[in-house]
């Protein structure tokens, strides 16, 4: 379960790369479910995918941008025992990895308030907010985003009207001002993948 749990969250690798089981959709790295599929169909098992991917973790191919050792220890052994396990494999995780991910908050509804509407980041490194929903009246509104996450991120709308803040680190925040019409948006974040990993939800103006 930990080596998804990093997957799909601090370790961030499904910014990058799609892995069906991890339901992860990045396209900045290889799509590791194609990578390996010719490996199964020749008979390689779990574990040579395991230790394939527990090398390029280790030492990264040439002009990657994944940075060396991402993940150390017990934490590479497990993102790479995770990727060994499904990678190339058609389905989705069942028992308890089945549990693992997808946007916990989708459900929860920021409001609001005052002119002012806050869509936190998921501090915990996960790609999501801590809402999945908002709502808000038309007119002036401040949106913003504290990132207490150890990943950068921003926040930005798309709908009948358009807005973005900038791309921040831990500690700061990630806001803009919009004059909102009623409608359907979208927030997202605008970092290559994340919204593609579920960072994203839906915003209601009325």
């Amino acid at each position: 379960m930990n080596g998804k749990k990093l997957f799909i969250g601090k370790a961030t690798c499904g910014s990058c790369h799609t892995l069906q089981h991890a339901g992860t959709k990045g396209n900045q790295g290889p799509n590791l479910d194609a990578a390996f599929q010719n490996a199964r169909a020749k008979g390689f098992g779990d574990s040579v995918i395991e230790g394939v991917v527990r090398d390029q973790i280790r030492n990264p191919r040439r002009g990657s941008i994944m940075p060396a050792n991402l993940v150390k220890g017990d934490d590479r052994r497990d993102v790479a025992a995770y990727v060994g396990q499904v990678a190339g494999k058609p389905g989705q995780d069942t028992g308890l990895l089945a549990s693992v991910g997808g946007n916990q908050n989708q459900n929860k509804v920021a409001v609001e308030k005052g002119g002012k509407l806050t869509i936190p980041a998921d501090p915990s490194g996960a790609l999501a907010f801590l809402f999945g929903k908002a709502t808000a009246k038309p007119g002036a509104v401040t949106i913003s985003m504290p990132n207490q996450s150890p990943i950068q991120h921003n926040i930005s709308i798309q709908g009948p009207v358009n807005g973005k803040g900038p791309i921040i680190g831990h500690g700061a925040t990630s806001s803009f001002q919009a004059t909102l019409k009623p409608g359907n948006y979208t927030f997202l974040c605008d970092v290559p993948g994340h919204a593609a990993a579920g960072m994203k939800g839906t915003l209601t103006v009325k």
